[in-house]
């Protein structure tokens, strides 16, 4: 279906036309999924389908910008920091996460700002033990 559609034949027609011809040479009697349903006829349409389906295919659960992501892996840090078994354990978590505020400080990628400060170690080490204090 290289070829050029003629002057003065209607688009349709000729479409039509290289369609039927290709179904008469059993061009799409081989194809996957022939004579099945559609997979998902019955879910509504999303235009970002395929995006989805990319995602999924290649095991990439979200899409953020990387300042964004960091704010979320800061938030589950200083969750689990507050779990955390031991001040070791608590500082252990902070860390490299701390060198990743400071990378991204010194070269902020594109899209929104970070926004946060390296966190600090000590404070959420003192309120960990207040913590275990009270629990």
């Amino acid at each position: 279906m290289t070829e050029r559609k003629p002057a003065g034949v209607s688009f349709e027609s000729w479409v039509d036309r290289q369609i039927r011809e290709a179904q008469e040479r059993g061009e799409f009697a081989e194809l996957p999924g022939f004579g099945k349903p559609l997979p998902d006829a019955a879910q509504p349409y999303d235009e970002m389908w395929w995006i989805r389906q990319k995602m999924a295919r290649e095991g990439v659960t979200a899409m953020l910008p990387p300042a964004l992501a960091l704010r979320k892996e800061i938030e589950d840090v200083l969750e689990a920091a507050a779990q955390a078994p031991s001040e070791r354990a608590v500082r252990a978590l902070l860390e490299p996460v701390n060198e990743k505020i400071a990378a991204m400080l010194r070269k902020p990628p594109p899209g929104p700002l970070l926004g946060r400060e390296p966190i600090d170690v000590d404070d959420v080490v003192r309120e960990w033990r207040e913590a275990r204090r009270q629990g």
